[in-house]
């Protein structure tokens, strides 16, 4: 089990870090225009933001277990994310985008393995 969580932080990790760096790096036109049109329910500093923040828990996921350095950072990490994703299925829901909830509840029920995962029968 230790390693199928390892896993699910991976493909989280490398899922938010391409997500926050494309928010940070791309103008929220740019973002709108490729396919991320509930960018345009926001500023330009929220989505920047979000981007930052994705980013954060993305390092959050495997660095704190990767070194041993207040690992119980990893579990809030998870957290963050299913917290995040419900937040994100109640945009695209209000949206009426219906196939992208179903990938934040993908996304959401993964973060929440981990983190009852690492909080709880597997934690460092």
């Amino acid at each position: 089990m230790n390693i199928v969580l390892w896993v699910i932080a991976g493909l989280l990790t490398l899922a938010f870090l391409v997500a926050g760096v494309m928010k940070l790096a791309q103008p929220k036109d740019r973002l709108a225009v490729s396919g991320m049109a509930w960018t345009e329910d926001f500023s330009a500093g929220a989505v920047k933001g979000l981007g930052a923040l994705e980013v954060l828990i993305a390092f959050g996921l495997v660095l704190p277990a990767v070194t041993g350095i207040v690992p119980v950072l990893t579990p809030l990490a998870a957290l963050g994310i299913a917290l995040l994703m419900a937040g994100a299925a109640v945009v695209h829901a209000r949206r009426a985008e219906s196939p992208v909830i179903v990938v934040n509840l993908v996304l959401l029920v993964l973060a929440a393995v981990v983190a009852w995962g690492r909080f709880g029968p597997y934690a460092f």
